[in-house]
């Protein structure tokens, strides 16, 4: 049965983990906290991780294997994976998540969500995404980043190996 549970991820390896387990379409949640930091004389508000080198990743062990989780790039371990796996309760995680977007609405953070233009399905860090035009038509893969007004950047599987590429935002949309 899926539950939530706990990787250790390696130092500042949160994100590459995320995106590793999003390319196995394993569910993966990183709760950030907004922190205004100082740089050059520039003010500025970034979302960090709220738990260094932890991540939340929902799957069911029966069906993906815990060493396929172990060898995915970014992942040291998953925490309390003994003879019997430890899982968290879904009801603390709903709890973060929800606390988390009450602090970047009172905040009004700009999110990593892409703004939808011209009626556009908006797009966050970790979607997944078809190609519906281009050489990769019908492929899919996780939206990384927006790069610019009308591209992004998008990791995907392709003769078994991860590539990132810069595509028009016209020519994906969100599963």
């Amino acid at each position: 049965m899926k539950s939530w549970y706990l990787v250790y991820c390696k130092p500042r390896g949160e994100t590459r983990a995320q995106q590793n387990l999003a390319l196995q379409q394993i569910e993966t949640y990183l709760p950030t906290l907004p922190q205004q930091i100082t740089k050059a004389g520039k003010t500025s508000v970034k979302r960090l991780p709220l738990f260094p080198c932890y991540l939340f990743i929902y799957f069911d062990p029966l069906e993906i294997s815990v060493s396929k989780i172990h060898s995915t790039r970014g992942v040291s371990r998953i925490i309390g994976c003994r003879e019997e796996m430890t899982a968290i309760n879904d009801a603390i995680v709903h709890s973060i998540k929800m606390r988390e977007a009450k602090m970047l609405n009172a905040l009004q953070l700009p999110s990593d969500t892409m703004q939808a233009n011209n009626g556009e399905q908006a797009l966050v860090v970790g979607d997944k995404v078809k190609f519906v035009d281009g050489p990769f038509k019908e492929l899919e893969g996780i939206f990384e980043e927006e790069s610019g007004d009308k591209r992004c950047h998008i990791l995907f599987e392709i003769m078994g190996q991860q590539k990132r590429v810069s595509v028009s935002r016209a020519s994906i949309k969100g599963i």
